[in-house]
């Protein structure tokens, strides 16, 4: 199937970009890397009447470190940002990025257009969702910052408005004692998860300070949760792992609401997130105590 007929603008400033959505009045739709929407667009899921294309916007493809943030551009590919040495500097990045689709469609999926397509079973929001990460968006009234918590509203869906466009993420880089976590379960690698974790704790002086954990592939977005409780409680035990199992088969039961499908039941995937769940906080925990993110 091929798409719809559909008007292609290539803008070379922002401005113009945001000009060219508002002219398309709620048609238009913002193409970057193009490897969730052209597929979207091939089956008719979608039928947007301009395509905006943002890869000549100048300023939108950098990886920059500010002081404690790494702010990525919106035409940053995930294989860029992958080998990127001042990305480096989120490790829970590097965890996560080679488990997105595979190389060659890392080459030209962009991080932010991942994170605005939303898909419940994607990792970078997950990834953004768990770090507290700050989306950046820009419209006709001026730009906002949105936080990761309250970006991402169901299913494909984001709180980014018709005529704007995400030209950034940031993510925090990591702290002294922070130790990460990530794991997924998928058909094949590179499919999209059944069900997938990613941890963060942060530790001082053999003490945790907090911890985070964020599920995917479980519900209609990611949903992250503050465990800092549970993990200081399995933090004194010989096998933390087997200490945390009780209190994530209980947030299993909590936070995996999805109806299930042919790949796995509900039931299935509440397994699969206690599991995973258990054992990515324990290896951050060892992280965070080791000194290795």
């Amino acid at each position: 199937m091929k798409p719809v007929a559909f008007a292609y603008v290539r803008p070379t400033t922002l401005d113009d970009a945001i000009d060219e959505l508002a002219a398309a009045a709620g048609s238009g739709k913002i193409l970057a890397g193009g490897q969730s929407l052209l597929p979207v667009l091939a089956m008719r899921l979608s039928r947007p009447g301009t395509l905006v294309d943002i890869n000549a916007v100048a300023g939108l493809d950098g990886i920059d470190r500010a002081q404690e943030t790494l702010r990525i551009g919106a035409t940053v590919t995930q294989r860029q940002a992958e080998r990127d040495r001042v990305a480096a500097a989120v490790p829970l990045l590097g965890l996560a990025l080679p488990f997105v689709g595979h190389r060659e469609l890392r080459s030209r999926g962009t991080v932010c257009g991942s994170l605005a397509h939303a898909d419940p079973g994607a990792e970078l929001p997950a990834v953004a969702s768990c770090l507290g990460a700050t989306l950046e968006i820009a419209g006709p009234t001026g730009r906002r910052s949105v936080p990761a918590a309250d970006f991402f509203a169901g299913a494909m869906t984001t709180t980014v408005g018709p005529d704007e466009i995400v030209v950034a993420v940031n993510f925090p880089v990591a702290a002294a004692g922070e130790g990460f976590g990530f794991a997924e379960i998928a058909r094949r690698h590179g499919d999209f998860a059944l069900a997938g974790v990613v941890s963060r704790v942060r530790s001082a002086q053999g003490q945790v300070l907090d911890a985070t954990i964020t599920g995917f592939g479980v519900s209609d977005r990611p949903v992250t949760r503050d465990v800092t409780g549970l993990v200081a409680s399995a933090a004194e035990k010989t096998d933390s792992e087997a200490a945390l199992r009780a209190g994530t088969d209980d947030l299993a039961r909590e936070v995996v609401n999805t109806v299930g499908d042919g790949h796995g039941s509900r039931a299935y995937r509440r397994r699969l997130f206690a599991v995973l769940a258990a054992r990515e906080l324990a290896r951050a925990l060892r992280r965070s105590r080791a000194g290795q993110s």
